[in-house]
């Protein structure tokens, strides 16, 4: 009987010891972090529409902008500096729960100043207290070393699959991610966002990404 009880206790110990274990995600399937295990920039999903915005430029026009927004939101990809002159928009973002990734300069900044990354994430994190899921470059050039950063980070570089200055509506494609600029050189107005939300169905980019597969562009080593 007490060899029974010992052995049923040390079958519960085993257990207990692996439960923990097979509750955590799958390497491959890290909530949103980290989607592709290598430095690599995403650029497509596999199905519907997600609509991103870059802002660094503008006060009442980006006010409007937001207002006028309706769920699902299109991602805003901010600029720091920007949101550091107009914090009270900051506030008006964090109230609204908009979802928010950080916006950084070019890509060949970052080979040249290597605390540029963490000086921006640092003001991003100091301003929405939250650590950005995603980070693009305004030019959407990613060097190898910027994204070794942001892989060592836990935050996924996020490319676009159409970037999309006004005028003629782009055709629609399964999986894209459509980059809007609003910048003091380059700005869509606010009459042809809303044309652009109206065209298609949008969904948020977590649920356009969160599959099996993703669509990378490869970083030469």
């Amino acid at each position: 009987m007490i060899k029974k009880l010992l052995f049923l206790f040390v079958l519960i110990a085993i257990f207990l010891a692996f439960v923990p274990q097979l509750a955590k995600p799958s390497s491959t399937l890290k909530t949103v972090f980290r989607l592709t295990e290598q430095p690599a920039v995403i650029v497509k999903g596999i199905q519907g529409s997600a609509l991103t915005i870059n802002i660094s430029f503008g006060e009442k026009e980006v006010e409007e902008l937001l207002e006028n927004l309706s769920q699902p939101y299109p991602l805003l990809f901010i600029d720091s500096d920007w949101a550091s002159r107009f914090p009270h928009i900051t506030e008006k973002i964090k109230q609204r729960s908009l979802p928010v990734a950080l916006l950084g300069t070019e890509g060949q900044h970052y080979e040249s100043d290597s605390n540029l990354l963490s000086e921006q994430l640092r003001t991003f994190e100091e301003l929405f207290s939250m650590r950005p899921l995603w980070f693009r470059t305004t030019d959407e050039e990613f060097p190898l070393t910027l994204l070794q950063e942001l892989n060592e980070a836990e935050i996924n570089a996020l490319g676009s699959t159409v970037h999309w200055s006004g005028g003629t509506l782009p055709k629609a494609a399964k999986g894209e991610i459509i980059a809007v600029p609003y910048a003091q050189n380059e700005h869509v107005a606010i009459a042809d966002i809303q044309r652009l939300i109206a065209s298609r169905t949008f969904q948020s980019v977590e649920d356009l990404l969160f599959q099996s597969t993703v669509k990378t562009k490869k970083i030469p080593q």
